[in-house]
C-alpha cells in the first residue's frame, strides 16, 4: 500500500482521535470551529422537542433564557481519582449552558459542561456508498458539530465559598462563552444557572454576590425523577445489586421500568413512587439519613469529614457497642421467631449496661455501629413501603450511600430479609447526582427523550484504577501533563505509590486533585468501590438488526468470573505488553517523546490489570472483549493510534505482490474445488495475528509468504469445528437441493497482510462473480494488526489493478473515487456490476459488541442474508455463540491453546469453520 501523504496521516490522526473521545477536552482547544455556526443554524431549524410530561401535575419548566442544550447521544467518562462519572456530550453546539447544581443541606452536587472539538466530515467515499446503499440524508437527524462532556463534582455544603471558587476559576458562570472571551472581558448579562434543593433558595443571594448570576429554582423532586429516568433508560450498568460484598450488575428493560420505588438518601430521605416519566408521588420519607450520620458521627468521634467518618467505620467492630439478640439468650439463636445471634437486638444497646465514658469506646467501632442502625432503618422502611404499593424494585441513590460496600450490604441485607427474598434492592452508580442531573436535562431542547442504551460507550481512561484524592473538574489539559502525573506512580502489587504532596494545601493540583486526605503516600485501590469510567455518547451506534434475539445476546465468550481463568489472561495480557510497547514505539520512529509516552502507557494499562485482579467487577461487567477494547484504548490515551501501522503497510505491499498468482491459480480450478480452497485460503492467512504469542513467534520462522504457504500446506480436513460440507451444499447445491443466491453479504474482516488480501478479498470476489453484492465490514479504529475500514479502499484499488471482478465491483461500490489506478478499459460501463463495497463497524477493538455498531453497518445489514465473521477476537471471543435471522459463517484460525481447550476442546493452530443456517 502506497505511503499516505502527511496530509492524510494527520487528518486521519485527527479522526481517530475525536472519534475515541478519551482525551481531554482542553486538548487541542484553540482549533477554530469554522463550520460551527452554520451546523448550529441548521440544527435549530428542525424538529421540536418531546414533551417529558408532567410531574406531580407540573410539567417541567424549560429555561427560554438560555441557549439551547443538545444532549443527544449521552456516554460516562471518569477522569483519573474521579469515582462519580463523566458523561460525554458528543454532539452539542458551544452556544449553551454550561451548570447545573442540586445544594443539599450537607452536600452541592454540580453538574457541568465541557466542549471539544470539531469532527471532520465524511469523504467521497463514504457518501458514494451511502448512496449506493439507499441511505439518505435526509432520513437521519443532522447533528451539530461540535461535541463535549458531562462532569460530576461534590462539595459539602459548608464549604461553599470552595465551590463558588471553583465555578469561577473555570468560568463555568458564563453560560456557553469561550474562556478566551471571558478572559478578553466580554461579560455575560442576565446569566442564569438552575439549580435545585433547599439551597437553592438559601443561597441564591450569595451567588448572585459573588458570581453576579441569578439561581432558576427547579423542583427537587421533578429533577430527581427526572435524572433517575434518565440513567435507568440509558445506560447498560448504571444499576447494580450488592450482596455480602459481590455485585452483580442488572440490565434494566426500559420498556419494563415502570413503577419502581427511588429512594433518595441525602441529609433526609424520601422515598418516592415512579410510574412513568413525569409521573411521580411522594409516598413517604424519614429524618433519619445521612445528615443523622455525618452529625452523630460528627459529635461522637470529632471525624472533620463525612468522607472520614465512612473511613473509620471500615476499621470498626459494632459488636463492642451493639446489643446482639445472642446477648441477650446467651450466644444462642432465638430460632422460634427467625433470629439469628448475630442479629441487633438494640443499637447503641451495650452503652447502657457498661460503665463507660465516650472516650472509653473507639471512635471506629461507633461509626460502624451509627452506620448499620441508619442503614437498617432506611432498608426497612424502604421495603415497607415497596410493598405497600405492590413494587419489587427498590432503587437507591443519593450521597450517604457513596459506593460503601458495607452501607450497600446492610441496605440490601435489611430488604432481603424484611421482604424474605421477595424484593430486591439495587444501586445506582451515578447516586448521588440525580437532582443535579435532573436540573441541568431542564435546559430547553435537552434531547434525551430518545436517547437508547446501545448509544452509550463506556470507556476507563488511565486515572480509573486510583482511588483517593477528590477531584476537581476535567482530566488533565494536555499530554504532557498526563504523562508526568503517570511517572509518578510505580506499581507495587496492587498498590499504586506516589510522591507526596502532589500540590500545594489549597490548590486542586495536576489536573485537579487534592493531596489525598487519609491515605498517606500510598493510594491503594478500593475494592469496595466502583470506578465508573467515561461515558461516551455516540448517536451513531445501533443495534446490529441482523442479531436473532438483541435481549438475550452476550458477545463475550470467555467468562472471566472463574478466577482462574481471570490470572491467565491478565498473564497473558502482561506478556504482551513489552512487545506492544516496542510495536508503539517503532511505529512513531522510535523517539524520545514515543519512548516516553510508551512507559506511560505501559504503567497506565499496567495499573488497570492490577486493578481489575484485585476486582473484577471494578468497571463493571468484565469480559475478554472488554480487557482487549481497554488495552486499545489505553494506547490511544497516549496518543499511539495505530501502533502497527508501518507492519501493516509492510505486509499488505508483500502479499499484494503475489495476489495475481493466487488469483490465477484460482481460477483454474472447478467451482466446488474453488470454493473449498477458498475457504481454505482465509483459515491460512487468519493465522497472522501480532495480538498472538506464538503468531509473533512464527515471524522469526520465515517472510509473510512462506509463513502463509506452510499454513496452506497444513490445512488438513476435519477441521476442529467443520461444518464446510453444509455450507458448500448451500452455495453450491447437491442432488435436488438448488444453490443458494445470496444477495448481499457482510464479510467482518480481521488482519492486514495476507489474512484481507490473500483470504478475504478472494472469498469476496467469488461471491461477487456468484451474483452477491459484498460488504467489507472492517474497524472505525486500528486495533493489533486489524485493517481498518480508511485503509480498505487503497487496498481494494491496489488489487483492482489486477483483477477485472474486483475492479468492476469496487467502481460500483464507490471505492475507486479517488483512487490512482491504472484502468486500460476504464470507458467501460461498470452501472451494472454487483458493488463491493466497505463500511466501519463504529469500533476500534480486536473484538465486536453486535449491539453497538455504527449505523452504516445498520443499513447494510438490511438487505443481507449472509454473514462472514472472520478472526479470533469477532468469531471466537465474541459472537461464537451468536444467533443471526440470516446464514452466518464463522472462521477462524485458533491462536491461543487456553481458547482452544475452553473453547473448542482442541489444540492451537486448530480450524473453526461454523455454518449456522438462519435461525
Amino acid at each position: 500500500m502506497d505511503n499516505l501523504t502527511e496530509a492524510q496521516q494527520l487528518q486521519q490522526q485527527q479522526q481517530q482521535s475525536l472519534q475515541i473521545d478519551c482525551l481531554n477536552e482542553n486538548t487541542n482547544s484553540n482549533s477554530d470551529n469554522k463550520n460551527s455556526k452554520t451546523q448550529r443554524e441548521q440544527e435549530r431549524g428542525g424538529g421540536g422537542e418531546k414533551d417529558m410530561g408532567h410531574i406531580g401535575g407540573n410539567s417541567i419548566h424549560r429555561s427560554s433564557s438560555r441557549p439551547q442544550l443538545d444532549l443527544s447521544g449521552a456516554a460516562i467518562q471518569g477522569n483519573f481519582e474521579e469515582r462519580d462519572p463523566t458523561i460525554l456530550l458528543p454532539n452539542q453546539s458551544d452556544d449553551i449552558s454550561h451548570l447545573a447544581l442540586d445544594i443539599g443541606g450537607s452536600l452541592i452536587k454540580l453538574v457541568y459542561f465541557s466542549r471539544h472539538e470539531d469532527r471532520p466530515v465524511n469523504d467521497r467515499i463514504k457518501r458514494t456508498i451511502k448512496e449506493r446503499l439507499g441511505i439518505s440524508n435526509g432520513s437521519r437527524r443532522s447533528y451539530p458539530i461540535l461535541g463535549g462532556r458531562l462532569h460530576f463534582v461534590k462539595f459539602e455544603t459548608t464549604n461553599i465559598n470552595e465551590c463558588l471558587d471553583f465555578i469561577s476559576s473555570k468560568q463555568l458562570h458564563c453560560g456557553g462563552m469561550d474562556a478566551r472571551l471571558w478572559h478578553s472581558g466580554v461579560s455575560n448579562e442576565n446569566a442564569v444557572i438552575k439549580a435545585t434543593g433547599g439551597g437553592a433558595f438559601k443561597y441564591a443571594d450569595l451567588f448572585k454576590e459573588r458570581l453576579g448570576v441569578s439561581i432558576e429554582k427547579e423542583d427537587e423532586m421533578n429533577c430527581l425523577v427526572a435524572g433517575a429516568n434518565f440513567l435507568l433508560k440509558a445506560i447498560r450498568h448504571e444499576a447494580f445489586t450488592h450482596m455480602e460484598g459481590h455485585k452483580a450488575f442488572v440490565q434494566i428493560d426500559h420498556n419494563d421500568l415502570f413503577p419502581y420505588l427511588l429512594v433518595n438518601i441525602g441529609s433526609g430521605v424520601s422515598m418516592i413512587k415512579v410510574d412513568g416519566d413525569g409521573k411521580f408521588q411522594r409516598v413517604s420519607g424519614t429524618n433519619v439519613g445521612g445528615g443523622t450520620y455525618w452529625g452523630l458521627g460528627r459529635l461522637l468521634t470529632k471525624c472533620k469529614s463525612f468522607d472520614e467518618l465512612l473511613e473509620l467505620s471500615q476499621r470498626g467492630d459494632n459488636r463492642t457497642i451493639d446489643m446482639l439478640v445472642g446477648d441477650i439468650y446467651g450466644g444462642t439463636d432465638y430460632s422460634k421467631i427467625g433470629l439469628s445471634a448475630s442479629t441487633i437486638a438494640s443499637s447503641f444497646g451495650k452503652a447502657i449496661s457498661e460503665n463507660k465514658e465516650l472516650e472509653d469506646y473507639r471512635p471506629e467501632d461507633i461509626s460502624l455501629s451509627l452506620l448499620r442502625m441508619i442503614s437498617y432503618n432506611i432498608g426497612q422502611i424502604s421495603y415497607l413501603n415497596a410493598l405497600r404499593f405492590g413494587l419489587k424494585r427498590i432503587f437507591f441513590g443519593g450521597f450517604f450511600i457513596r459506593g460503601h460496600a458495607y452501607t450497600m450490604d446492610t441496605i440490601s441485607f435489611a430488604v432481603q430479609f424484611w421482604s424474605k427474598g421477595a424484593a430486591q434492592a439495587m444501586f445506582l452508580r451515578h447516586e448521588g447526582f440525580l437532582g443535579a442531573l435532573g436540573a441541568f436535562m431542564s435546559y430547553e431542547k435537552h434531547g434525551l427523550d430518545d436517547l437508547m442504551v446501545h448509544q452509550l460507550v463506556e470507556r476507563f481512561p488511565m486515572g480509573a484504577p486510583y482511588i483517593g484524592g477528590n477531584v476537581h473538574g476535567p482530566p488533565l489539559g494536555d499530554l504532557n501533563e498526563k504523562i508526568s502525573w503517570m511517572e509518578k506512580f510505580i506499581l507495587m502489587g496492587t498498590e499504586i505509590t506516589a510522591p507526596v504532596p502532589m500540590s500545594p494545601p489549597g490548590t486542586t493540583g495536576l489536573g485537579g486533585f487534592e493531596v489525598p486526605s487519609s491515605k498517606g503516600d500510598i493510594l491503594r485501590s478500593d475494592a469496595s468501590k466502583l470506578n465508573v469510567g467515561v461515558l461516551h455518547l455516540v448517536p451513531t451506534l445501533e443495534v446490529f438488526p441482523l442479531l436473532a434475539d438483541p435481549k438475550t445476546y452476550e458477545p463475550n465468550t470467555i467468562d472471566l468470573s472463574d478466577p482462574g481463568e481471570l490470572e491467565y489472561w491478565f498473564t497473558v495480557l502482561s506478556g504482551h505488553l513489552p512487545d506492544l510497547v516496542d510495536k508503539a514505539v517503532a511505529s512513531e520512529g522510535g523517539t524520545d517523546d514515543a519512548k516516553r509516552r510508551g512507559d506511560a502507557f505501559a504503567r497506565a494499562f499496567s495499573a488497570h490489570l492490577a486493578r481489575l485482579m484485585e476486582e473484577p467487577a471494578a468497571y463493571g461487567k468484565l469480559g475478554l472483549a472488554n480487557l482487549l477494547e481497554l488495552r486499545e484504548e489505553c494506547l490511544r490515551e497516549f496518543h499511539f493510534f495505530d501502533a502497527y501501522r508501518s507492519i501493516k503497510q509492510r505486509e499488505n505491499e508483500a502479499s499484494l505482490a503475489v495476489l495475481p498468482d493466487l488469483l490465477m491459480e484460482i481460477d483454474s480450478m472447478d467451482e466446488e474445488t474453488r470454493l473449498l480452497t477458498l475457504i481454505e485460503g482465509v483459515l491460512a492467512a487468519n493465522i497472522f495475528d501480532w495480538g498472538s504469542r506464538a503468531c509473533v513467534d512464527l515471524y522469526h520462522e520465515g517472510t509473510i509468504i512462506e509463513i502463509y504457504k506452510m499454513s496452506r500446506k497444513k490445512m488438513q480436513r476435519p477441521w476442529r469445528v467443520d461444518d464446510f460440507d453444509a455450507f458448500n451444499e448451500r452455495v453450491l447445491g447437491s442432488g435436488e437441493k438448488k444453490p443458494c443466491q445470496y444477495k448481499r453479504a457482510l464479510l467482518f474482516v480481521d488482519n492486514s497482510g495476507a489474512d484481507i488480501v490473500l483470504g478475504m478479498l478472494p472469498l469476496a470476489r467469488e461471491l461477487l462473480r456468484r451474483g452477491t453484492e459484498v460488504v467489507l465490514v472492517a474497524n472505525s479504529l486500528p486495533a493489533l494488526n486489524d485493517v481498518t475500514a480508511m485503509e480498505l479502499p487503497e487496498i481494494v484499488a491496489e488489487a483492482a489493478k489486477h483483477c477485472d471482478i474486483l475492479r468492476r465491483a469496487a467502481e460500483a461500490g464507490g471505492l475507486l473515487v479517488d483512487a490512482m489506478i491504472n484502468i486500460q478499459d476504464g470507458t467501460k460501463d461498470s452501472s451494472s456490476s454487483l458493488p463491493l463495497m466497505v463500511v466501519e463497524n463504529g469500533c476500534g477493538s480486536p473484538c465486536i459488541d453486535l449491539r453497538q455498531v455504527s449505523s452504516e453497518l445498520a443499513d447494510a445489514a438490511k438487505d443481507a442474508d449472509l454473514v462472514i465473521l472472520e478472526g479470533m477476537g469477532r468469531s471466537l471471543h465474541t459472537n461464537f455463540n451468536a444467533k443471526f435471522t440470516c446464514d452466518a459463517l464463522k472462521l477462524a484460525m485458533v491462536k491461543n491453546q487456553r481458547l482452544a481447550e475452553k473453547l473448542i476442546n482442541g489444540n492451537i493452530y486448530d480450524c473453526v469453520c461454523r455454518f449456522e443456517p438462519a435461525c
